[in-house]
């Protein structure tokens, strides 16, 4: 039985407002696109990366710092070309929502495919809940979408701020998958896993700094990680996986690797299960860093209040 908190958003007569036409054309441009041949809207993405990386921005700055911090010893001409193409995956990401939201389940199949599934099949013929832990890769939301057909999961995530978005962005996710959770209910997703549900939970971003604690990640000593995972992962009878989505080198598609359960994850130490952690999302990210949401502010939460911002 769905436990799900977030009610499921209905049309309203007032996204026909003025507000909402922005968005409107923005999401008649994404669906109209997401009807061209796949290898058109690979190109067509990648072009608008390359004009979002000229125009640049806070965003660009971002990406060159997170790049910078994690990957000191790289060159500052591969560090360079990292950040070019980080851009163009992002275009692409930006027309892979519509691909993700709108595609017929055909066209999705098809482009996706799903390793590793037996992990997850031996869990739950013993009876247990699998906490699929995931990275924000740029290919999201088409994996999102595609992974549904292989094995339907409970995703939790972040509802949009945007209302008229937030109505398109919860049937696009939820079109393959069980049923959607908000980042709030807690008690929703325990509840999941102890009903023996596959669910999906990202762990890798800047949550703030309540309930995080400060462990390595890449070459940033003192990294804010969130210890909402190990709320999760020490459930009763709850393995834990490594879920990796990506897009193949040949553009034919994309492939998520469910990686088998995380060896002695977790234990009864915040500190060590949180190092075990992102040295597992490291190990994600690095046979394809230029499909990283790198354009997140990965390190904006300081151990001390007053230590000076890693983005001046």
């Amino acid at each position: 039985m769905s436990r799900n908190k977030v009610l499921q958003p209905n049309f309203k007569t007032s996204f026909l407002l003025p507000k909402y036409w922005l968005t409107w054309l923005g999401v008649l441009i994404l669906y109209t696109i997401s009807w061209l041949p796949f290898k058109w809207q690979l190109r067509l993405g990648r072009v608008i990366g390359r004009l979002l990386y000229k125009v640049g921005g806070s965003r660009k700055r971002v990406a060159e710092r997170n790049i910078a911090l994690c990957f000191p010893d790289m060159p500052d001409n591969e560090q360079k070309q990292l950040v070019k193409e980080n851009f163009k995956n992002t275009g692409v990401a930006l027309l892979e929502t519509g691909m993700g939201w709108w595609w017929p389940n055909w066209r999705a199949k098809k482009h996706v495919k799903v390793i590793g599934l037996e992990h997850i099949e031996n869990a739950q013929k013993n009876g247990e809940g699998v906490l699929l832990l995931g990275i924000h890769n740029l290919s999201v939301e088409i994996c999102c979408r595609g992974i549904g057909y292989a094995h339907p999961m409970v995703v939790f995530y972040r509802p949009h701020n945007n209302e008229l978005m937030e109505y398109f962005q919860f049937r696009g996710r939820g079109r393959s998958n069980k049923y959607m959770l908000g980042k709030r209910d807690v008690k929703g997703l325990i509840g999941a896993l102890k009903d023996g549900e596959t669910c999906v939970y990202l762990p890798d971003q800047d949550y703030g700094r309540n309930r995080s604690l400060f462990v390595p990640f890449f070459n940033v000593e003192q990294t804010a990680t969130t210890t909402g995972t190990l709320i999760f992962a020490r459930q009763r009878n709850v393995q834990c996986h490594m879920v990796i989505p990506s897009r193949n080198a040949d553009n034919s598609g994309y492939t998520i690797e469910i990686k088998p359960a995380l060896n002695n994850f977790p234990s009864d130490n915040d500190e060590a299960d949180l190092k075990v952690l992102n040295k597992a999302i490291e190990q994600a990210i690095l046979p394809q860093p230029e499909q990283y949401m790198w354009l997140h502010r990965r390190f904006k939460t300081r151990p001390n209040k007053s230590d000076p911002s890693l983005y001046k």
